[in-house]
């Protein structure tokens, strides 16, 4: 009778343990009305379009400026640019399909086609007719995209770090993770704050930049319904471009373009932002030796000053 009751408590004991263990790496999806509570302001305004209702801002009077960030982050990335842009720009940022309180689309086509098409339509619903677009990573993707097809709607163009040239580098385990069936299941339950906290190192060069806030926002936008279901149906399609069409496309992109760029990008190395510049007939290529794959969010200061003399260049 002892040995059993022993063997019961055991048993309770070890599931009070693997509870508890549980609890703090499981979470469940976040109902996008909760999250608006906390990451929308008054500023935030939503436009349906495909089906979503996706969460964009306008502020300040001017010569629209639109700001589109990249993978897993959100409009918030554009926060210390927006309070010194905004005093002479209407400075208008989107959280992309996928990301951010957006949420996912209804077809998980999240193929960069498909992200130019929902740029343009965007900008049509907001009836943008002259612009400056600016793009950080996967939004820099996007943002040369659709200046390539609609050259007269961009008057200058900025890539921060942005995708869409091969690279040699191996891809961040976190993609690697959402491409396996059993490990990107798992991630639909289990996203602890630390997947978290070492994706933004990866993207940071200087890891005290990295505040609990910061851990914070990102985690909880992950978790926004949809978002990680997303994410996996977004590993699953081969954004390996073309490097002969990719070349032909920058080559004949003729809109005044800054690159700025990250010296201790980790994700795509600043080697691809040489070979950008070297294609585009238009463009001026810096370099930020003390910053990573988001230089506007982690050195704003520096980065502000290399775009706001771009943009008081006036254009040849």
């Amino acid at each position: 009778m002892r040995k059993s009751n022993k063997r019961k408590y055991a048993i309770y004991g070890f599931l009070v343990f693997l509870f508890l263990a549980l609890k703090s790496v499981v979470y469940i999806d976040i109902p996008v009305e909760k999250l608006k509570e906390k990451y929308a302001n008054e500023f935030s305004r939503f436009v349906a379009i495909d089906g979503m209702q996706v969460h964009y801002r306008i502020e300040g009077k001017g010569m629209p400026i639109l700001l589109v960030h990249g993978t897993g982050s959100s409009l918030h990335t554009w926060d210390d640019w927006t309070l010194k842009l905004k005093e002479n720009y209407q400075v208008i940022r989107m959280d992309l399909p996928a990301f951010g309180l957006t949420g996912p689309n209804k077809t998980g086509d999240y193929s960069i086609e498909k992200y130019t098409q929902f740029l343009e339509e965007f900008v049509a619903q907001l009836k943008l007719d002259s612009m400056i677009l600016a793009g950080n990573s996967l939004g820099g993707n996007i943002a040369w995209n659709y200046a390539s097809k609609k050259p007269e709607k961009v008057q200058k163009l900025i890539l921060v770090d942005a995708s869409g040239l091969p690279t040699n580098k191996l891809q961040p385990w976190i993609f690697k993770m959402a491409k396996t069936p059993v490990l990107s299941n798992l991630f639909l339950y289990i996203t602890p704050k630390s997947i978290i906290e070492d994706n933004l190192k990866q993207v940071y060069e200087d890891d005290t930049k990295i505040t609990d806030a910061l851990i914070a926002r990102f985690h909880d936008l992950t978790l926004r319904e949809g978002n990680r279901k997303a994410f996996i149906d977004r590993a699953k399609i081969d954004f390996t471009p073309s490097e002969a069409s990719k070349k032909e496309q920058l080559q004949n992109l003729q809109t005044p373009t800054l690159l700025i760029w990250g010296a201790k990008d980790a994700w795509i190395p600043l080697e691809n932002g040489k070979r950008m510049d070297a294609l585009l007939p238009n463009s001026k290529l810096v370099v930020l030796q003390n910053s990573g794959h988001v230089p506007m969010e982690e050195n704003p200061t520096e980065s502000f000053k290399v775009l706001n003399e771009f943009l008081h260049q006036k254009n040849n």
